[in-house]
């Protein structure tokens, strides 16, 4: 209990002690040890990274999983150290819906067959993305997390402990230049009543006594000295140490982009393919006064080599060079997506673009007749916005 006393009792001395010398640097009347140039560089290196690091860190968790809920569900998760359960993506929750859908308006109707094309389409784009979230975690938040809730806690740590290493050993620098001071006063001036301590013996002269005050002040400098010098080499061994963090998080963030272009590059060929699946299915409705205005059968009907009847030449018999674009009535035509010819009849196109589009008699209703300057050729009709 006495030793406990004792601790107790020094601890809170050292922390008096301390307080007192770092108010006496903010107010200007006491010296600081100031670090040298390369390492307050790497302190100021230091911050940076970890306040980067963080908010990187922080909006990767929004990009990943958007939902704070969610977010903080699975903090506690991991603070409890227990499993994540496996929670449905966005995308595959909509296929579900999409499906159950179907069967209610009957899996043979155009609408039901379509949306389960659709509603398994979403499927593989909410797997895509639950894959890219989990290769994400493991692969860039992971190591993240582990800089900043391990390596940069023991930085902070030891920057703390080389602080009060750097505020003892100025304190014992004041504390040795007030016992010198002392010392040269009490040497031309001897007065033993005013300058000696009131435990030492009244026989003993002044000057010997700061004397002994002075060798006591050095002896604790020496001390204070070598303990700062160590703890200054620790910090910084650790603060060199963020160049590996750096290289290490380098490879990270190739990963995280790695992992991204993997998950984009399938969600584009899903949606190539669905887009395709769709407009090779793609139901032609029976003429009726309710068919919608953006169709074919608003484009003006061009006749080939003078032909009147009904009997017009089919789609794969049909001679690109002989069509001729009517005189009025001609639609301009948006490009959505980029489209590569599969023949000479047809005509490439490029997302954006502005292109003339008409139809001609027993044309396939899913391709248009496209025209861009001197080029000519077969374009499909999902591929393109019709403008009024």
């Amino acid at each position: 209990m006495d030793f406990n006393v004792k601790k107790l009792a020094s601890d809170a001395g050292v922390f008096f002690t301390r307080a007192v010398q770092f108010t006496e640097e903010k107010l200007g009347q006491a010296e600081k040890t100031e670090l040298d140039a390369h390492f307050e560089n790497l302190l100021t290196r230091a911050d940076c990274t970890k306040n980067w690091t963080e908010k990187i860190f922080r909006q990767t968790e929004v990009l990943l999983q958007p939902n704070p809920s969610a977010r903080v569900e699975e903090f506690l998760y991991e603070k409890l150290d227990r499993k994540i359960p496996s929670r449905t993506t966005n995308g595959e929750l909509l296929g579900q819906y999409m499906l159950e859908a179907a069967k209610d308006f009957g899996p043979g109707t155009p609408y039901g067959s379509t949306l389960i094309k659709v509603g398994e389409c979403q499927r593989r784009l909410g797997g895509a993305e639950r894959e890219f979230m989990q290769s994400s975690a493991i692969n860039f938040l992971t190591p993240l997390r582990n800089f900043l809730e391990g390596d940069w806690r023991t930085i902070s740590k030891e920057r703390r402990l080389l602080e009060n290493r750097r505020l003892d050993l100025d304190a014992c620098k004041t504390r040795l230049k007030k016992a010198k001071a002392a010392e040269a006063k009490a040497a031309a001036v001897p007065n033993f009543q005013e300058t000696r301590p009131r435990n030492y013996v009244l026989s003993a002269s002044a000057s010997a006594l700061w004397s002994e005050e002075v060798d006591k002040a050095e002896h604790e400098l020496r001390v204070a000295q070598t303990e700062f010098d160590r703890q200054a080499e620790v910090t910084r061994l650790l603060l060199e140490g963020i160049s590996s963090t750096h290289v290490n998080h380098l490879r990270c963030l190739h990963e995280f982009v790695e992992a991204q272009a993997i998950y984009y590059t399938q969600c584009h060929q899903y949606m190539m393919d669905l887009q395709k699946e769709l407009g090779r299915y793609s139901v032609n409705p029976a003429p009726s006064s309710s068919a919608s205005p953006s169709t074919a059968a608003t484009l003006p009907v061009v006749p080939i080599g003078g032909a009147t009847s009904a009997t017009a030449p089919e789609a794969d018999t049909l001679k690109i060079e002989e069509v001729q674009p009517p005189a009025t009535g001609t639609r301009k035509a948006k490009v959505l997506y980029d489209y590569d010819a599969a023949d000479t009849s047809e005509m490439s196109l490029l997302a954006d673009e502005l292109i003339t589009v008409y139809t001609v008699p027993g044309m396939d209703p899913d391709w248009l007749i496209g025209e861009r300057g001197n080029q000519k050729g077969k374009v499909p009709v999902t591929y393109l916005e019709l403008l009024s």
